[in-house]
């Protein structure tokens, strides 16, 4: 009895101190959020859209991200959805390559293998934080008409609970569920509309601990890395799938893009 009583002291002592870890970690974010650096990224895109690039000497104006030809405002929150032109499901950033390659003759294959951080891969996190902020308190509301945009909500639902690797994980492994933690970091579940709308909703963001502007794309890539599994490739049909569904979960949520993260 003894033991079972200093057991539940330890245990609620741990969870007091997790609540509070949280509530500070929840402070020093909103302390960050005012003058957010992400601001800076938001500019250069700006500026990105309407400057002649390329090969073509183009502006990114006539870009159609789904709501028409340079329509920027709104787009992010209907994002991945299908794309006649294409004939596929894209993303923000795969369809930002495309503009790049149709409008302003990039090689998108070359901007596709560039690592993160350089190149046109740069200028792409500039671009995400442009657009992704036109849509700064809309809800996301992804269409599911099409028969390609099902499809790849089903196949980023397997993705997302598929386990592998040498550690057996899957995404639903540490966002499955509520009240886990990693670290001092919450881990919202992002199988309700409330996480995914938090996780989803909140990217592209600015990372304090590298000093950079992380595009929905890098954040997954790294979780495949977390996971110990090969890299998906940058706007692969897996990370596209994952939007797709993460951004369907999250219908209704608010979009709080570019966001500040630790």
């Amino acid at each position: 009895m003894h033991r079972f009583i200093v057991a539940a002291l330890l245990c609620a002592a741990v969870q007091a101190h997790a609540q509070s870890s949280s509530e500070e970690i929840a402070k020093y974010r909103a302390m960050l959020a005012d003058g957010n650096p992400a601001e800076l990224w938001e500019a250069k895109g700006e500026g990105l859209w309407k400057q002649p690039r390329g090969p073509n000497k183009a502006t990114l104006e006539q870009c159609d991200l789904g709501r028409g030809a340079g329509v920027v405002k709104g787009a992010f929150v209907e994002l991945p959805r299908f794309f006649a032109d294409t004939g596929r499901v894209q993303d923000l950033e795969s369809r930002l390559v495309t503009c790049m390659q149709d409008l302003q003759g990039f090689n998108a294959a070359e901007i596709v293998k560039t690592p993160f951080g350089k190149g046109e891969q740069v200028t792409l996190e500039s671009l995400v934080a442009y657009v992704s902020s036109e849509s700064d308190g809309m809800t996301f509301s992804l269409p599911q008409a099409h028969g390609q945009e099902k499809d790849m909500y089903e196949a980023g639902k397997r993705i997302f609970n598929f386990r592998s690797g040498p550690y057996d994980f899957s995404c639903a492994s540490c966002h499955g569920q509520e009240g886990k933690r990693i670290r001092l970091q919450d881990l919202p579940d992002l199988t309700t509309a409330k996480g995914a709308g938090a996780a989803f909703g909140a990217w592209p963001a600015y990372r304090v601990s590298s000093g950079e502007l992380w595009s929905m794309q890098r954040r997954l890539n790294d979780c495949f890395r977390q996971q110990r599994f090969p890299s998906p490739g940058f706007i692969s049909d897996a990370t596209i799938a994952l939007g797709v569904y993460l951004g369907v979960t999250a219908k209704g949520a608010e979009s709080i893009a570019p966001a500040i993260k630790r």
